[in-house]
């Protein structure tokens, strides 16, 4: 099992949203990189759910949330050059894990989410992973 982490506006697309659905179709990826992370994910793997700018003033940028990824990638319908994929909730993360903290760990300087602010997916280190199972006992 592999971990990514996936961010959205939560103005756009909130937790609370995806809990309440329990299934989304993860889409608007346009970055090349980030695309390569949609491609990469399968089945049964996991994905960190990021609250990135939050104009309501409700928290602060963070790791609010797990989901699974529930199919295959597959072409975006109407540009082929694009991906979309299947996510499946699984929990809320609470409290949220806050970029604030990630970064004062001093322990991720060189992972993307700390490096390239604006890249909208990406895979999670397994350091991160571990990090993220002793914040959180039961996470899978």
């Amino acid at each position: 099992m592999v971990y990514f982490l996936a961010k959205t506006d939560p103005d756009t697309y909130s937790i609370d949203q995806f809990a309440s659905e329990h299934h989304t179709v993860w889409d608007g990826i346009a970055n090349a990189q980030a695309l390569r992370s949609i491609r990469a994910m399968s089945p049964g793997d996991r994905v960190f759910i990021y609250h990135s700018a939050i104009s309501s003033g409700k928290g602060q940028p963070g790791i609010v949330g797990l989901a699974a990824v529930a199919s295959p990638s597959r072409d975006e319908p109407d540009d082929p050059k694009l991906a979309v994929i299947d996510f499946e909730f699984l929990r809320k993360l609470e409290p949220p894990t806050t970029l604030h903290e990630i970064k004062a760990s001093g322990l991720f300087s060189n992972w993307a989410l700390v490096k390239q602010s604006r890249l909208s997916t990406m895979p999670a280190p397994d350091a991160f992973v571990k990090w993220m199972r002793a914040r959180y006992p039961g996470l899978v």
